[in-house]
């Protein structure tokens, strides 16, 4: 009886291995839940912290940031990582420079046109893709004056199968990463900030693209293989205060009168280093006051056209001791023609790996159009080209880097490469005036005021 009590009754379950299996079970679910709420956290902060890094790459690359100083607000500098990133890399883009670059003609030139988006640049640019040279553009399309204007020219030089890349000629990475893909045989060099006034708001853009832009292209273009001919604008500004007329390459350019005249004589002297030192052919054009269709805003003939037509009053400047200011203003396509001619006289650089094999070819030429024309006479030319009569306000002209007078000599030219501007002011500018009013939509008006005149008369 009692064996069967024992064995059937039994005494109470041990439950103790029990518990400490489901404590330890929940033990194991705690730290697991809690190893992944840290690897949660930690995801979840790479993911925000990546999220934020791209937001920041696209703002910046689509929209630079404006400093609060007017000063910079004009001008815009291109990282060089994000330049080279955004625009150098990938096959489509690769394509787009080998294709925009390729020669069409037979022993045609692969040139390298800084500043394309410009006003000399865009017009040469068409030019020498016309003649079947293969033209690769490079411009970083600040703000200096309106950007709109240097999207449109950058538009008609894609219909003409010309590639532009948007970059800064500071930035050296991409400027390397393009002499790596185009063996480029020349290359003009019209990228500048420009302007005589606006050195005394932003003297340091001047430095910027005008002394150290050249310097950093030089360097990339010294150590190229094969290294390219370069031509350059440099400016009629670098006679300064000179009173020989009419302006010789002879003259002494030591006075100059304005920061931008300085930092232009200076790339002179900075190419005839270069020169020197490592075999590069280079060539600098000094330009009289070029004018035409797609021209600058800034320069007067083209604000004055402007103003004259909202019915606005101009400036006339006469100079210190009341005579009359006269510019040598020389029209588009006779620039074009010059720029043209010394692409096609320069000779090769003579260095390899950025050494000097033998003495290389350097040359400086004024292109102006040799008849200077007074300022007067320029605003009498566009009234008539208007039908609208000028709101003209004659003051003394301040002391902001301008100078009285130019007037070029252009024999130098003229026998090296044939250079002979053949277009008056009055022939030029009323080309401009029929772009003008073309290209801003208001035809209409000025056919309207034209033929109300005519019935007047």
């Amino acid at each position: 009886m009692q064996y069967h009590t024992m064995i059937g009754g039994g005494s109470p379950p041990n439950t103790s291995k029990t518990t400490k299996l489901e404590r330890y079970n929940s033990y194991i679910r705690r730290v697991n839940s809690t190893k992944l709420l840290q690897a949660s956290s930690k995801l979840l902060f790479r993911v925000t912290l990546l999220v934020a890094l791209l937001l920041i790459f696209f703002f910046t690359v689509n929209y630079p940031p404006l400093s609060s100083g007017s000063e910079n607000h004009h001008i815009h500098s291109t990282n060089n990582f994000l330049s080279s990133a955004f625009y150098g890399s990938g096959a489509a883009w690769e394509k787009h420079v080998r294709h925009s670059s390729t020669p069409r003609r037979p022993n045609g030139f692969s040139v390298l046109v800084t500043g394309a988006a410009g006003f000399v640049g865009s017009h040469c640019s068409l030019a020498l893709k016309k003649r079947g040279d293969g033209v690769l553009g490079l411009d970083n399309f600040n703000s200096y004056y309106d950007p709109s204007l240097k999207r449109a020219r950058q538009k008609l030089l894609s219909k003409h199968q010309i590639f532009v890349v948007e970059g800064d000629i500071n930035d050296a990475e991409l400027l390397n990463k393009l002499f790596d893909i185009v063996p480029f045989s020349h290359v003009l060099h019209l990228a500048a900030q420009a302007g005589v006034r606006y050195a005394m708001q932003n003297p340091l853009s001047y430095v910027s693209s005008n002394v150290a832009g050249f310097v950093n292209l030089l360097e990339v273009a010294k150590s190229a293989d094969p290294q390219p001919a370069i031509v350059w604008a440099s400016s009629s500004s670098v006679y300064g205060l000179n009173t020989q007329v009419p302006f010789s390459e002879i003259d002494r350019t030591d006075k100059p009168a304005s920061l931008y005249a300085a930092t232009k004589k200076a790339g002179e002297e900075i190419a005839h280093t270069y020169n020197h030192i490592y075999g590069l052919s280079l060539t600098g054009l000094r330009f009289f006051t070029v004018y035409g269709p797609w021209g600058r805003p800034d320069m007067a003939y083209f604000f004055f056209t402007k103003d004259i037509l909202q019915g606005k009053g101009i400036n006339v400047y006469m100079t210190q001791d009341d005579k009359e200011v006269a510019r040598d203003f020389t029209y588009i396509d006779d620039i074009v023609k010059g720029c043209v001619g010394a692409l096609d006289t320069a000779e090769k650089s003579t260095g390899s790996g950025g050494k000097k094999r033998a003495t290389a070819q350097i040359r400086v030429y004024n292109l102006g159009n040799t008849a200077p024309v007074t300022v007067g006479k320029l605003v009498g030319i566009l009234e008539s080209l208007l039908n609208v009569k000028a709101k003209k306000h004659v003051i003394k002209m301040p002391r902001n880097g301008d100078v009285p007078f130019t007037h070029a000599n252009v024999s130098l030219a003229y026998r090296d490469f044939g250079y002979k501007p053949t277009t008056d002011l009055a022939a030029g500018l009323r080309k401009f005036v029929k772009w003008y009013v073309s290209y801003y939509g208001i035809e209409a008006r000025v056919k309207k005021e034209s033929e109300s005149n005519t019935t007047d008369d």
